[in-house]
């Protein structure tokens, strides 16, 4: 792929359209995940903190893919005519990624985990510099930095309430990553916040905050088609 425009890596709020515009928003939730990347691999890092780490990098990386697949996205394949070959490929970036944490998270013993962990990390830093080099400054072509802080509130609204673990066999696409994900994303919130809860807790929590977090989806994207 050969890149529109200058990186939004390479650029300065006001360029990106504000502190809240979703160019920021995303810029800044990558450069947190460098961050703590480099803080996993590190060995500096006592063995009780490797987990904690790990855990935050999960939370992150699927609660910010899965807003991009529901918000950002799909504005992109409307404005953008190859919009569509750049978006199957970071999809398929994320699919890779899911894939391999998934077994991670399920073998936390296998002598191999470390090198998955490295493998993880590969893969999403090429995701990061995709989206920042390729698809991204697409997004500020497209719209006024008034619409890229609508978005970037779109955005941060459906993250509110996305998965925040690995589940392989949600769509990448609306609307069946938010038919499947939401209920989902209610359900692995729970976990993190509340690991010890009894199944009948965790059953009635989850149904309420299912439909609270469907309503949030719903009114976050048409608020992003709104203003595509």
């Amino acid at each position: 792929m050969t890149a529109p425009a200058v990186s939004i890596s390479e650029q300065d709020a006001d360029a990106l359209g504000g502190d809240d515009s979703i160019l920021m928003r995303q810029r800044r939730d990558h450069a947190r995940l460098d961050a703590m990347m480099n803080r996993c691999l590190s060995e500096d890092l006592p063995p009780g903190e490797l987990d904690a780490v790990w855990t935050d990098i999960v939370q992150l990386v699927f609660s910010h893919a899965f807003a991009e697949e529901t918000v950002l996205w799909p504005l992109l394949r409307r404005v953008s005519p190859d919009g569509e070959e750049l978006t199957r490929q970071v999809e398929a970036e994320h699919q890779a990624v899911n894939d391999l944490v998934a077994r991670i998270e399920r073998s936390p013993d296998d002598p191999r985990r470390a090198e998955w962990i490295r493998q993880a990390f590969a893969l999403i830093r090429q995701d990061i510099r995709d989206e920042e080099d390729e698809l991204l400054p697409r997004l500020r072509t497209a719209f006024d930095g008034r619409k890229l802080r609508r978005v970037g509130a779109a955005w941060e609204a459906v993250r509110a309430t996305a998965p925040t673990r690995p589940h392989p066999g949600v769509p990448r696409r609306p609307p069946g990553n938010a038919l499947r994900g939401v209920p989902l994303g209610a359900f692995d919130r729970l976990r993190d916040l509340a690991p010890g809860s009894g199944p009948a807790a965790r059953r009635a929590s989850l149904a309420a905050a299912g439909v609270a977090a469907g309503g949030a989806v719903v009114l976050a994207v048409r608020s992003a088609r709104r203003h595509g």
